[in-house]
């Protein structure tokens, strides 16, 4: 029934001298498979901690945290990492794109660190811009696309290993509204027709308005 499991997580930062900064305390959540789940909370709530914590960027300091029944925060830092590559696409308000690569290669890159032979990701990258609605943007790089262009392709990139999971932090937040609904349709398609679950981090009440569960973020804290 759920996709991730989490079970008290803390997660604080050293500030100094016996000094700590603490930004999750006891977090406990199910994520839903096939599902929009959205974190919701002002800035400095712990929503991008967490986000990343639940995709395997961070680790917590105490609590456990179960992925398709992976127990990930016991995995060493290299296993981690491939766990990432395979099974976790992730969104990010600035789309990260590699500006030396056309789209095109943007998308293969993730497939190539997972051991895909290259005619293969080829293929399957031109698929994904066509999902994307990028098919005459392929060959343009970084610099040469439009801001939700970009962003788009980052959605394509997240795709490339066909993980069942996609985590997006503020994926809205640089875009204007027309590029803003265009990305609301592509993650709704996204659960509806290739059954994936999604994690957003967002401010957008747009969004939250697609998510089938939200969960709100106080003080490290979630809310209840």
């Amino acid at each position: 029934m759920y996709i991730i499991e989490t079970k008290n997580i803390y997660k604080s930062y050293p500030t100094g001298l016996n000094n700590k900064l603490e930004i999750l305390k006891d977090i406990s959540l199910d994520i839903p498979r096939k599902k929009i789940s959205v974190i919701i909370g002002a800035s400095g709530a712990g929503k991008s901690t967490l986000l990343h914590i639940l995709g395997g960027l961070d680790k917590p300091n105490e609590g456990k945290i179960l992925i398709e029944g992976n127990d990930v925060a016991s995995f060493s830092d290299k296993k981690l990492s491939s766990f990432r590559n395979n099974h976790i696409g992730f969104v990010f308000q600035f789309h990260h794109l590699l500006p030396e690569f056309s789209a095109m290669e943007n998308v293969i890159v993730p497939q190539l660190i997972g051991k895909v032979a290259y005619n293969k990701a080829v293929l399957k990258s031109k698929e994904l811009l066509e999902i994307v609605g990028l098919t005459d943007r392929a060959e343009h790089k970084p610099a040469q696309l439009s801001g939700g262009e970009q962003q788009r392709v980052a959605v394509a990139r997240a795709l490339a290993n066909d993980p069942k999971l996609i985590l997006a932090d503020e994926p809205t937040g640089n875009l204007d509204t027309i590029n803003s609904e265009l990305l609301h349709d592509l993650f709704v398609q996204l659960r509806d027709k290739f059954d994936k679950t999604l994690i957003i981090v967002t401010h957008n009440k747009d969004l939250m308005a697609l998510a089938d569960v939200i969960f709100e973020m106080k003080d490290g804290k979630l809310k209840t």
